[in-house]
């Protein structure tokens, strides 16, 4: 049975799905400013959008070893009594008890209530290569095919505008970039700049990029042709990167591909084997990102749920490569 801890963990304590509600009320507004424990106040669906809803977190008791904490809210317009993130889902949806914490359990893809395992490829033994599956051309995010044993995707030349892939590769072949000498000029000039708008432009215009979540004829969602079974995690401006390094690559859970430093070099990039069984990309990416803040309290780029997202090849002597991809 699903508890209000399982779902507090893996929403931020709540926070989340307030947000959630609130950005639907008000799309493409910033909704709340988090300073340490307090939200501050935000636009009130209640009040006609007026900045009277405060929102902050509270620490509660817990008998589990990790601390624990919940969203609250306080209406100063006084249109709703003051409760948690519990009860504004409740206003929200009408929902209570064990039917609030199961619609919140789907709505938030946490796969609380039933296994998802990111691992299980026992689909995929004699599928063809991605060339020969001309039967995908028309595949879209909804109903991917299974995907193939050796994955391969689309790699790009630079610039970031040229949107139509040199040729599709396999990780091995990716790897090859990473710790060649292909980026090196380019990374040691990107991690010399200061400006980070300078910064973006010039990794924009000098570095080439791939798309390791499929093969496609132009680098857009919906021009995708065959998807690879890979899901680029992007973590950016990381304190300590070669110790966040150590733990994913023990990671039990997810299968690593290649881990690689981002060209900034203040982050990483976390290729990993998923497998789609049914769920949406957006949705597995998704189940993923709550998997790595639970487990490493690190947040990963919301930019991986789209399917044809980029990322910037560097140079990396170090990178990683999963032994299984090594000779493919």
């Amino acid at each position: 049975m699903l508890t209000r801890n399982d779902i507090l963990r893996r929403t931020h304590y709540g926070l989340k799905i307030i947000g959630h509600f609130l950005r639907e009320h008000y799309p493409g507004e910033v909704v709340m400013h988090l300073a340490g424990y307090d939200a501050g106040m935000c636009p009130n669906p209640w009040d006609e959008g007026r900045s009277t809803l405060h929102v902050w977190y509270e620490k509660v008791a817990s008998e589990k070893r990790l601390p624990m904490a919940v969203a609250r809210y306080h209406d100063e317009s006084g249109h709703i009594p003051d409760g948690d993130c519990f009860d504004f889902t409740s206003l929200e949806t009408g929902l209570k008890d064990q039917a609030l914490l199961e619609w919140l359990d789907e709505a938030f893809h946490l796969y609380l209530t039933k296994s998802f395992n990111y691992l299980d490829r026992s689909e995929t033994a004699g599928v063809t290569e991605v060339a020969e599956m001309t039967e995908t051309t028309e595949t879209t995010d909804d109903d991917l095919p299974v995907c193939v044993e050796v994955p391969r995707f689309s790699f790009f030349k630079a610039p970031i505008k040229n949107i139509v892939p040199f040729k599709n590769i396999t990780p091995l072949q990716a790897w090859k970039y990473i710790t060649g000498k292909y980026a090196a000029d380019a990374t040691e000039k990107l991690r010399g700049l200061t400006d980070k708008k300078a910064a973006r432009a010039f990794k924009a215009q000098r570095f080439a990029y791939a798309c390791f979540s499929g093969v496609f004829s132009k680098r857009s969602d919906k021009d995708l042709v065959a998807p690879s079974g890979l899901l680029c995690l992007d973590f950016d401006h990381l304190t300590a990167v070669e110790a966040l390094k150590e733990r994913l690559l023990k990671d039990a859970m997810l299968e690593t591909v290649l881990l690689f430093r981002s060209p900034s070099g203040d982050g990483l990039k976390w290729v990993v084997r998923i497998d789609y069984e049914g769920h949406t990309h957006q949705q597995v990416f998704a189940a993923i990102r709550n998997y790595v803040l639970d487990t490493y309290g690190v947040a990963v780029d919301s930019s991986g749920k789209d399917i044809s997202r980029a990322c910037f090849l560097p140079f990396d002597p170090e990178a990683f490569i999963g032994d299984n991809y090594k000779g493919k």
